[in-house]
This record gives structure tokens, C-alpha cells and sequence, in this order.
């Protein structure tokens, strides 16, 4: 794969570009899963060696940039085994298949015809997308059903909006989201669910059934101010503390503040938010200035800024905020920038839990993220 002429590509036609992009870099995956499972590079002479190459046959891959074309190994005396089209396609059928969906019941716009086009749907029926629903849907229905396993200290939730397309209207439906750190440290998406909005009934039937499957253990609850998430931990997690996300807490904070006052109180609220006697004190202050919604807002939440210093230090980087969640935000809107609107609550589900699939893996498979060092 040579970046350059890929560069020069990409300046002249940006997706023809990122098709070779992607094509040089799946390739290059593969031929290190070949390498591992062979345990030799091509003509290495080892001991270790498991068996022998025997060339490499042409694959095609659709991709939200077009059709790539791909060169899969052979290997003579087993099998080759590749995660590329069967997790990198994962999320990419879903997409296909909610931009058909969309495009079958007949509410495609001109932008849904676009894409309709551009990931080559022109050609494929009503059936085939029904088997690929099918089957992506038994993936879903088993990652969202699998058991929870071993004690989780730590848990954060978080809603994300999206248009979903309900009695023949787009109405904006919530996508709430839970992720658990284990005690090894180790990070796992717990779960996803639909729901009209997030109230605290939506979240305790989402914590509820979140125990029914075995969450156990849980100690700290990490979200933003949601009032319904903070009722529903208070019934479902008894024992259990609440912390408001610091981040979200200083958008709070500095939402009320004049634009000519932002960047000196952001200071302020900076230097205290690691000291619970300097943020009374700076209540205090924004009170004084006439700025008693900021100065409100502190006192609301003043019992559940510094909640993570009940457990170890080196951990509290991590749990203070909902950071861990931003990844899932990120890539969930957008892929929903391509999807559009979805036609119905399974739509935006079979798209949110495959990309959360991948992010899982890489997550379960990868480094910790919390230390175990006291």
C-alpha cells in the first residue's frame, strides 16, 4: 500500500481514495491474520510454522464509500479465518438495510436516494433485505440478552436522541446507553435501549433488567443531571451513589453566565471543582455578581460532585465524568448522519447495538481502563 499515490488519489477524488484507503488496509489485516495462524511471515523458514500460504482469492466488500475489492489469503492445509467481513461488514449491513427499509416504504427523499445509490442498493430486493435484518438481528437480540458476569463497581448512562419514524411521523425517540467497568478494570457495553424518552420509568426498567441479567455490585452511577436518571438510582441501586458528571456540571454552571463573564468564571469553576470549599465559595460569589441560576446550580449538586473520592485515586480521572460514553456518541451520530432518519425503533436499534458490538470488542479485547493500583 503506497500512502502516497493514495494521497494523490484522495486530493483528485476523495472517495476514490478512501475506497483504496480502506481496501489497503483491510488487506494488510488480513495478511497478519494469516501470518498469526500460519505462526510465519511468507517464506520464513521456523519451526513454529502450521501450515503454508496458497495465494489469495479475490473477495468483494460493499462499503458506505462503494464496492472494494479485496485480496483474502488461502492458506493449503486448513481454512483461513477473517474477522474483516464479518465484523467490518456488521455494521455497514445495518446501515444498508435502515436506508433500505426507509427506501422500500416509500419515504426516501432525494438525500436517502443518494445514499440509497451509494451503497449500491439499486440491485437488491425487498426479501434480501429482509434476510439481512434477520440475521443481524439475532446478533442484537444476543448481545443485548447475553449475561453479565463477575461484580461492576462502576456504571455510566446516557441518553442520545434520534428521528425514528412512529404512526407516519419523525419523532425524536431516546437511545439509552449503559456502560460498566469491571473489577479487573476492564471497560463492556452493557446495554441498549429505545424508549419514547428517558423518565425515570424508561431507566428503571433499563436498570432493572440490566440486574435481571446479573449487573451485581455496583457502587457508583456516573451520569448527567437527568432528574429521571437520578430517581431511578436512587430505587434500583440501593446503596449505591450518584455522581454528576463534572463536565456536564461546568456546562451547567457557565450555560447562565453572560459571554463577557464566561471565561473568568470558567477559570474559577475550573480551580474549584477539585475543592468543595472553594466551590461554596464561588456560589457565593456568582450570587453576589446576580448570576443566582449559576450560583443555584452549585448548591443543586453539591452533594454529588465529589462522590468518586470514596474510591481509589487512581481511578478518579476515569469516573468522574461520563469521557468513557464519547466514543459511542461520537460514532453513533455519525453513522446517523449517512442512515438519516430510521423507519422504526429496530432500525435505529440493529444500527446502534452493531456498532456498539465492535466497540465491545475492541474494549473486552484491549487494555485495561481503570489501574488496579490502590
Amino acid at each position: 500500500m503506497n500512502i502516497s499515490d493514495i494521497a494523490d488519489d484522495y486530493l483528485i477524488d476523495r472517495k476514490e481514495g478512501m475506497k483504496k484507503l480502506t481496501a489497503g488496509f483491510l488487506n494488510e489485516v488480513m495478511q497478519l491474520e494469516a501470518e498469526n495462524q500460519i505462526q510465519a511471515r511468507p517464506y520464513e523458514r521456523t519451526g513454529k510454522r502450521r501450515a503454508h500460504r496458497n495465494g489469495t482469492r479475490s473477495r468483494k466488500l460493499k462499503t458506505i464509500y462503494g464496492e472494494i475489492e479485496l485480496d483474502k489469503p488461502q492458506i493449503r492445509e486448513f481454512p483461513f479465518k477473517t474477522a474483516v467481513f464479518e465484523r467490518f461488514s456488521r455494521v455497514e449491513d445495518s446501515l444498508r438495510v435502515a436506508v433500505a427499509e426507509s427506501y422500500f416504504e416509500g419515504v426516501s427523499t432525494r438525500k436517502v436516494e443518494k445514499v440509497f445509490s451509494k451503497f449500491g442498493l439499486k440491485n437488491i430486493s425487498a426479501s434480501e433485505v429482509s434476510r439481512i435484518a434477520k440475521k443481524l438481528d439475532k446478533l442484537v437480540k444476543d448481545f443485548l440478552n447475553r449475561p453479565i458476569e463477575g461484580s461492576i463497581p462502576y456504571i455510566f448512562v446516557d441518553a442520545s436522541y434520534f428521528k425514528v419514524r412512529t404512526d407516519g411521523r419523525y419523532v425524536n425517540k431516546a437511545l439509552l446507553v449503559v456502560v460498566a467497568i469491571h473489577d479487573d478494570g476492564y471497560r463492556e457495553i452493557l446495554s441498549a435501549t429505545v424508549d419514547d424518552s428517558e423518565d425515570e420509568s424508561c431507566w428503571e426498567n433499563c436498570f432493572e433488567s440490566l440486574k435481571a441479567r446479573g449487573l451485581k455490585g455496583v457502587k457508583l452511577v456516573i451520569s448527567d443531571a437527568h432528574k429521571g436518571i437520578q430517581a431511578a438510582v436512587q430505587k434500583s441501586f440501593l446503596g449505591a451513589s450518584w455522581q454528576m458528571c463534572n463536565v456536564h456540571f461546568m456546562r451547567a454552571v457557565l450555560k447562565n453566565i453572560p459571554k463577557k463573564e464566561k471565561k473568568e468564571v470558567a477559570y474559577m469553576l475550573k480551580d474549584a471543582i477539585e475543592d468543595e470549599f472553594k466551590m461554596q465559595e464561588l456560589a457565593v460569589i456568582l450570587d453576589d455578581k446576580g448570576f443566582k441560576k449559576s450560583a443555584d446550580t452549585i448548591d443543586s449538586f453539591r452533594f454529588d460532585l465529589w462522590n468518586y473520592k470514596s474510591f481509589p485515586r487512581s481511578h478518579w480521572k476515569r469516573i468522574r465524568t461520563t469521557n468513557v460514553l464519547e466514543r459511542i456518541n461520537k460514532e453513533l451520530k455519525r453513522r446517523s448522519r449517512v442512515a438519516g432518519a430510521y423507519s422504526n425503533d429496530q432500525s435505529l436499534l440493529r444500527v446502534a447495538v452493531c456498532i456498539m458490538m465492535d466497540i465491545n470488542e475492541d474494549w473486552i479485547t484491549g487494555k485495561r481502563y481503570l489501574s488496579l493500583e490502590e
